[in-house]
């Protein structure tokens, strides 16, 4: 039993690592910090909830380019009376236009990559003044 000591510190030590995530998100609270993308036109309707976008967004634009892309349906979709066409640039960035301030805040926060920008060009930003 001489090495009681030794094992008590080596277990201790291997406890605060471990439990290092849980006590950290406890004390700084940064992993109950929600981004909260800004939009260009706010108030505009969208062609879905909020709630439902933030979730399924990929899922609905992946469908739309398979439909258009792969399908050759370019029938645009109709919402509450809107008219929306199933396209990246023509429909969502008309209200999503900063794609820094919209899509990479979400993006960056949750470590994703996507590949909308392989294909389409990226939006021009605006540029803003160092003061």
């Amino acid at each position: 039993m001489r090495d009681k000591i030794k094992i008590l510190a080596g277990a201790a030590i291997f406890l605060a690592v471990a439990l290092f995530p849980l006590w950290y998100v406890r004390t700084t609270g940064k992993a109950s910090i929600v981004p909260e993308p800004r939009l260009v036109n706010a108030g505009k309707e969208c062609v879905n909830a909020k709630e439902y976008m933030r979730e399924y967004h990929m899922t609905m634009l992946n469908e739309w380019r398979d439909e258009v892309v792969r399908e050759g349906r370019r029938s645009p979709i109709v919402i509450a009376g809107v008219e929306y066409q199933k396209s990246l640039s023509d429909a969502c960035m008309k209200c999503h236009a900063n794609k820094s301030d919209f899509c990479d805040v979400c993006h960056n926060y949750l470590g994703v990559s996507p590949t909308c920008w392989d294909c389409h060009n990226s939006p021009k930003e605006p540029k803003h003044e160092i003061r």
